[in-house]
């Protein structure tokens, strides 16, 4: 069998870390920023852990088995 290909969505949106967890930026800090609140923009700030349930289908997706 031919290696496994990363998924190309995957790897822009998830990294892993030297623990290896998975984290990933948090959604709705892209437009629309108006509307928001500065204490709800300033939460979103960095990055969080994926549950774990979606961090092993990420570990697929990104080749780590």
């Amino acid at each position: 069998m031919p290696k496994m290909k990363t998924h190309s969505g995957a790897k822009k949106r998830f990294k892993v870390t030297g623990s290896g967890k998975i984290v990933h930026e948090r959604t709705n800090k892209r437009h629309l920023l108006e509307g928001k609140s500065s204490r709800r923009t300033r939460r979103l700030t960095g990055v969080a852990e994926l549950p774990k349930g979606d961090a092993q289908k990420a570990q697929r997706l990104l080749g780590n088995r």
